[in-house]
């Protein structure tokens, strides 16, 4: 088997574990920084090794491969040393603290020649991977109007339990970065590359205020254009209290197309009427699966461990074993690789540019 060791103790265990076991890995050892809780999770989770230390992690002679799953500020020194040590890596988003610290890792990965891929894993989900083959297939015509929209309650409470980082803008943490990262992913694989955004960035729940410390967002609206001509909206945040709100919509010049909710279910409507469309096996992946109750102990941890993308995660778990093994990878969607983390990383950087100044800013074309 490949053996891998998982850094982080949240959702490195709640879904990288689950995900790179069931793709057929050896999870050898996960790395935490508190020994106890890292202990705790690695007994939980069936790991044999609870590490404190990357280096030594690295150093076991059964690991080929790292999965990180750590804050986003910590991404970059947590990638160098796996690629000095010649591991293969896949990291999670958002990839690093800003575009030139990712194109950095990038030509570090390149260098190395090892497997680097980006842990983008809704680019397999079914309904995600349909809409987007559908679209890509001419089913609307030509694109030209996308909506993006996410409401969710799980951050409304003022004194709902967060990490430190996750509350601090300058450790990357917020909501953009959290959902917004996927999102950015989405619409590229969808629809082409970003050309401008208009960003804001919100604090609708009421802890961003001076003596909590927080600076994070946890919402933002965002109206975008795209190289091919589209112009779009993603809109989210996951402090409302209401009921919860979600829409993937692409409209084009001869229909629209759709994803119901959160499910597999893609539905298109044109001169002929509505349909729904019929999954190909190609995009069909394992069921969810949430991880013992008990290990979510905070209200980030029952954010984070849903279970709804165990299925997406395992196929890209089986696309990383399949590039290190050099065998046939599995059907469907390729999975995004440290070059699409720097391209995520710009549109990122532009967006959380554009809120700061109050403008609409232009994104660099993606060396990919």
């Amino acid at each position: 088997m490949t053996g891998v060791v998982v850094v982080g103790t949240g959702f490195g265990c709640f879904t990288h574990v689950r995900a790179l076991r069931a793709a057929g890995f050896d999870v050898v050892a996960v790395v935490g920084r508190d020994p106890e809780k890292t202990t705790r999770r690695a007994r939980a989770f069936d790991v044999p090794r609870a590490l404190t230390s990357v280096p030594l992690a690295l150093s076991l002679a059964d690991v080929e491969a790292v999965s990180i799953a750590t804050p986003p500020l910590t991404h970059g020194v947590i990638v160098g040393a796996a690629l000095d040590a010649g591991k293969h890596v896949l990291c999670e988003k958002p990839f690093a603290r800003d575009a030139p610290e990712a194109r950095s890792l990038r030509a570090q990965a390149e260098r190395s020649g090892v497997v680097h891929l980006l842990g983008t894993e809704f680019r397999f989900d079914t309904g995600q991977a349909l809409l987007a083959r559908a679209v890509r297939d001419g089913c609307v015509g030509q694109p030209r109007l996308a909506m993006l929209l996410l409401h969710v309650p799980v951050l409304a409470d003022a004194d709902a339990e967060l990490p430190d980082w996750w509350r601090d803008a300058d450790q990357g943490g917020g909501w953009l970065g959290a959902h917004g990262s996927q999102v950015i992913d989405q619409v590229r694989v969808t629809l082409g590359e970003f050309t401008s955004v208009s960003a804001s960035l919100l604090h609708v729940a009421d802890r961003a205020v001076a003596d909590t410390g927080v600076t994070a967002d946890d919402g933002f609206v965002v109206h975008f254009r795209l190289d091919s001509g589209v112009a779009g909206v993603m809109q989210s945040t996951a402090a409302d209290r209401g009921p919860m709100v979600i829409e993937t919509r692409v409209i084009g010049t001869d229909g629209s197309a759709w994803i119901d909710g959160l499910g597999s279910t893609v539905r298109v409507s044109d001169a002929d009427g509505p349909r729904k469309l019929a999954v190909p096996p190609d995009l069909v992946t394992a069921p969810p699966g949430s991880p013992p109750a008990s290990t979510l102990e905070t209200t980030y941890e029952q954010m984070i461990g849903h279970g709804l993308d165990l299925g997406a995660y395992t196929r890209l778990a089986e696309h990383f074993r399949a590039r290190i093994k050099g065998v046939e990878p599995p059907p469907g969607p390729q999975p995004a690789t440290f070059a699409d983390g720097v391209a995520d990383m710009a549109v990122l950087d532009a967006m959380r540019r554009s809120a700061t100044e109050h403008r609409t800013v232009a994104v660099p074309a993606p060396a990919i």
